[in-house]
């Protein structure tokens, strides 16, 4: 089975700019051009993204 990818807009939860996404996938992690920040694509239909989370240092234990 294939992955389902869309296109479309969406708002980022950060700087609230309008985010043009090309052939994206839930769960995939972007980048909003006007603010920087990393953005997760937690629902694609509608297209819905939040703030990434934060990876954790992993310091060997």
């Amino acid at each position: 089975m294939a992955l389902k990818t869309v296109s479309g807009t969406a708002e980022c939860p950060e700087c609230f700019a309008e985010i043009e996404l090309k052939n994206v996938m839930q769960n995939e992690i972007t980048q909003c051009p006007e603010c920087g920040a990393d953005l997760e694509v937690v629902s694609i239909e509608p297209i819905e993204l939040a703030l990434a989370p934060e990876e954790e240092e992993d310091w060997g234990e």
